[in-house]
């Protein structure tokens, strides 16, 4: 039976921190030994030692070793530079600790910290050292490459958990009457063009599918902003995508054309429709076009219009966010978007085993941005804020008398 790679680094993982360096390098080629072809390529990659390593300690296996306290001759090799270098490890620590590294006395403080960075401030600061040396160091003293790690959610609201509670509350009465309750939020603008999409597939060896070496937006093509409305009763999904900017009449929009094209087909009788969305963007809380184009709808369509916002910094919560638009990007992915018709296909193609159904068109009119909406206007919105966090709830109602 051969032994594999992935087998003797568990091994050598196990013995080697129990071992002094003539024992490994006699341990490292009696395996090569045993192992016999191809035993020390396996036996280097696993220990991570040097190949010459291993040739020697294969040499001292086979010609006969007596037990032996001494790890080497008397005065032979280098002493660590751990101890040539008093300290050094003390400045390596304090560049890379989380508690120091922020250090504003420090020229890393505003730098990635490579090794090769790494070690040019420890030669800055009197210090002889390589960048595999400070490699070796920072293995040797815990630390590791790591990316952060997306847990934190940043200060929670005092109401959060209230605002929650009252949102599905609202949610469940207006679903036990049979009246639409929809998740709204703007995607994540996608560039359109060859470019690369992330994520792999199959594909003929060898045949890669071409995309661009950069990432600039193609100036006629630009960036898709898609907009999508999840409808909860039916788990059916619309996404408008448009091409000019992300703004409350775009917004209001596509949920326009997801009423037209689908809600009233499918709630003929309802006189409501609740809204969930986000704290921000264009269909934030704070926005006064987005009320005021919310107000244009009801009226034309004659429903009563109840928003409900997630609290600030909860909008992974948005059921949209992980009942749709995660598995667009699924669907999507390595494939490059060269087209609006590609996105829209895509996105018309994307389904679940839960039977998740998704239409798609797209928008071309043209949203003006930097448009102020008056007190004036305001004022005159048939606008009814809830007694629980009126900026948070409120109701948009089809006649200005209501």
């Amino acid at each position: 039976m051969e032994v594999t790679v992935e087998a003797l680094t568990r091994f050598w993982e196990t013995m080697s921190p129990l071992v002094d360096e003539r024992q490994r390098r006699l341990m490292a080629g009696g395996l090569a030994h045993m192992l016999g072809r191809g035993g020390q390529a396996r036996v280097t990659e696993a220990s991570g030692m040097s190949r010459s390593t291993v040739i020697a300690g294969m040499k001292e296996v086979t010609a006969g070793v007596e037990p032996s306290d001494r790890v080497r001759a008397p005065g032979a090799g280098a002493k660590p530079l751990i101890e040539t270098q008093p300290g050094l490890l003390a400045a390596l620590d304090e560049l890379v600790h989380p508690d120091t590294r922020g250090n504003p006395m420090s020229l890393l403080r505003w730098t990635s910290k490579s090794t090769a960075k790494l070690a040019k401030e420890l030669i800055r600061k009197g210090f002889q050292v390589s960048d595999d040396t400070v490699g070796r160091l920072l293995k040797a003293m815990g630390y590791s490459l790591q990316s952060p790690a997306k847990v934190k959610e940043g200060t929670s609201h005092p109401d959060r958990d209230g605002q929650f509670r009252y949102l599905h509350g609202l949610a469940g009465e207006f679903t036990t009457a049979g009246d639409p309750v929809i998740s709204v939020d703007t995607k994540k603008k996608e560039l359109v063009g060859p470019f690369d999409n992330g994520g792999v597939e199959y594909q003929p060896t060898a045949e890669p599918v071409e995309v661009n070496s950069h990432d600039f937006p193609d100036p006629v093509l630009g960036r898709a902003i898609p907009y999508g409305i999840y409808d909860e009763t039916n788990n059916e999904g619309w996404v408008t995508v448009g091409d000019v900017a992300d703004t409350s009449e775009f917004a209001v929009n596509a949920i326009r054309s997801w009423w037209n094209q689908m809600g009233a087909h499918r709630f003929p009788d309802t006189t409501r429709l609740l809204i969930t969305a986000d704290a921000g963007g264009s269909n934030g809380h704070r926005v006064r076009a987005w009320k005021k184009h919310l107000a244009t709808l009801a009226a034309e369509t004659g429903l009563e219009i109840t928003v409900c916002h997630y609290p600030p910094g909860t909008s992974k919560w948005n059921r949209i966010e992980h009942r749709m638009f995660s598995f667009i990007t699924m669907n999507w992915r390595s494939r490059p978007l060269t087209s609006y018709r590609t996105i829209i296909e895509l996105i018309a193609a994307t389904t679940t085993e839960t039977g998740l159904q998704i239409r798609a068109e797209r928008d071309t009119e043209y949203y003006a941005t930097g448009i102020k909406t008056t007190d004036a206007e305001m004022a005159e919105l048939p606008l009814t804020r809830h007694t629980w966090h009126p900026d948070w709830n409120y109701t948009l109602h089809a006649t200005p008398n209501a």
